[in-house]
């Protein structure tokens, strides 16, 4: 190999790396969008925000290796106090180890199961639907179990954290599956 052609070499995978941190970067301000929409309901201490739906959906557009990068990423946004975390908490570390500090703890592993699962099978609606709601168990295991400690109550932790949530989860699911199927077909037809 000539020096001209492994400098071309060096320089693609150099170009590669910076495209797929870019994209890790991205991802995780998409999920802090999704963040700033929250609305605090009066019954339970954990809001009603849009981040779940973007943890599914980088979990299915990003894969799992890449999602759980970029959850990984978004805590570490949000510990080092950017405001990343829904405005209806304290922020910071200070919103990790609260209330909802389950829900954001299990996000990368959401965004990795979600991923793993719609990247090892057909690209369908139903295995995109399928792998985000079973991120969204992982999701909703981890922040009630951490609201379950915190309440020390198991029956509390499930009525402030599950049931009022219900509703919106399928919506969510629904959405991320639909929007990840529809970039999968747009992506193969260009």
């Amino acid at each position: 190999m000539t020096k001209v052609a492994a400098h071309s070499g060096n320089n693609s995978r150099a170009l590669d790396l910076a495209q797929q941190v870019a994209i890790v970067i991205g991802a995780s301000l998409v999920v802090a969008v999704c963040a700033r929409v929250s609305v605090p309901l009066p019954f339970t201490p954990v809001p009603l925000t849009l981040q779940n739906f973007g943890v599914l959906l980088v979990g299915l557009t990003l894969g799992s290796r890449r999602g759980f990068a970029a959850l990984l990423l978004y805590l570490v946004e949000g510990a080092s106090g950017m405001p990343v975390f829904s405005p209806t908490g304290p922020g910071g570390v200070a919103q990790l180890i609260g209330l909802t500090g389950g829900y954001l703890l299990a996000y990368p592993f959401a965004a990795g199961i979600t991923g793993l699962i719609w990247e090892r099978g057909a690209r369908t609606f139903g295995r995109a639907a399928l792998a985000s709601i079973t991120g969204d168990v992982v999701l909703f295991a981890g922040g009630i179990a951490w609201l379950a400690v915190q309440t020390h109550s198991f029956a509390q932790a499930v009525r402030f954290g599950f049931y009022w949530f219900i509703f919106a989860e399928v919506i969510k699911i629904m959405s991320a599956a639909a929007i990840a199927t529809g970039w999968q077909r747009f992506y193969k037809q260009h």
